[in-house]
């Protein structure tokens, strides 16, 4: 599958939304919306990713069930994903980046959340060495046993801390001590949101659940 932009998203778009629901409908309208956005960005790689981010939410946003967490929706949804994904897209496009910014993101200490919670703790001791060791070898058999799913999820924690980071006022606009790891993420994105927006125009039958606030 050739990597898609934003404008051939949407004309794909309007080639099957009326077989669509209106949820289905609404939230890759949203999606494909904020990947254009995304595109219009050069240099500044802070709203760049923030937009992506934001692509990729609308994409699988929905009501949280009782026992539902953020990240147990977003495993649920790449599940459905590699399930639908036929002709592994996804596992292709993560295999042609695991040398460089999946490996390098994965292996930065910075979008690992345990390394933060031992600084906000102050604990000395090597827990969070051995975690980010046991995470960097996950994803390592993940890749080389084919295991989609299993990949994205790890990747997809590291780019959350980095979310967290920049929605949360936690890093400053430009600042030099993060470009690493978003000039990876901007890559990752980048490559995977496009994807998930086309497996889901492909699909235009699945049930991905209501959209969170429905135009009314």
């Amino acid at each position: 599958m050739t990597q898609p932009d934003a404008l051939t998203l949407k004309a794909r778009h309007r080639e099957v939304r009326e077989g669509q629901g209106a949820d289905a409908s609404i939230r890759l309208h949203r999606a494909i919306s904020w990947l254009a956005r995304s595109e219009t960005e050069g240099d500044d790689l802070d709203a760049r990713f923030i937009f992506q981010w934001v692509a990729l939410n609308a994409a699988y946003a929905r009501e949280l069930g009782q026992e539902e967490g953020e990240r147990d929706r977003f495993h649920a949804f790449v599940a459905k994903l590699v399930r639908l994904d036929a002709s592994r897209t996804l596992h292709d496009a993560l295999f042609r980046q695991f040398s460089g910014p999946i490996r390098t993101l994965v292996g930065n200490k910075f979008v690992f959340e345990p390394f933060w919670v031992a600084q906000r703790t102050h604990d000395s001791s090597d827990r969070w060495e051995e975690s980010f060791s046991k995470g960097k070898k996950a994803a390592l058999g993940a890749i080389a046993g084919g295991d989609t799913a299993r990949l994205l999820s790890i990747v997809f924690d590291r780019l959350y801390v980095l979310r967290n980071q920049l929605v949360h006022g936690g890093a400053t606009w430009k600042s030099q001590v993060n470009r690493e790891q978003l000039r990876d993420g901007t890559v990752i994105l980048g490559t995977i949101v496009p994807l998930v927006i086309q497996l889901m125009l492909d699909h235009p039958g699945e049930d991905f659940g209501e959209v969170l606030y429905p135009v009314i």
